[in-house]
């Protein structure tokens, strides 16, 4: 029996100010379901950080378990540098 599949999210980073914790800000889209407009929100994650990220950097962050209070992500790589 295979273990369940951990998540993964892409998303920018929004603040590094912590040490190896970075923000993950992952913007998810949908149509309304009464009036047909593209709907567009963002949720953000409190990820571990051994890549040395910096603010507006693309990055690919993964599930794992409880690494403090908030933090339940992982960066896994870093798509794209921010320019």
């Amino acid at each position: 029996m295979e273990r369940s599949r951990r998540k993964v999210r892409v998303g920018v980073v929004v603040s590094d100010a912590r040490d190896k914790t970075v923000t993950v800000a992952v913007p998810t889209s949908f149509k309304h379901p009464r009036y047909d407009k593209v709907v567009r929100r963002s949720s953000k994650f409190h990820a571990h950080d051994e890549f040395e990220s910096r603010n507006g950097d693309t990055v690919r962050i993964m599930e794992t378990k409880p690494l403090s209070k908030q933090k339940r992500w992982r960066v896994v790589e870093v798509v794209e540098r921010a320019r």
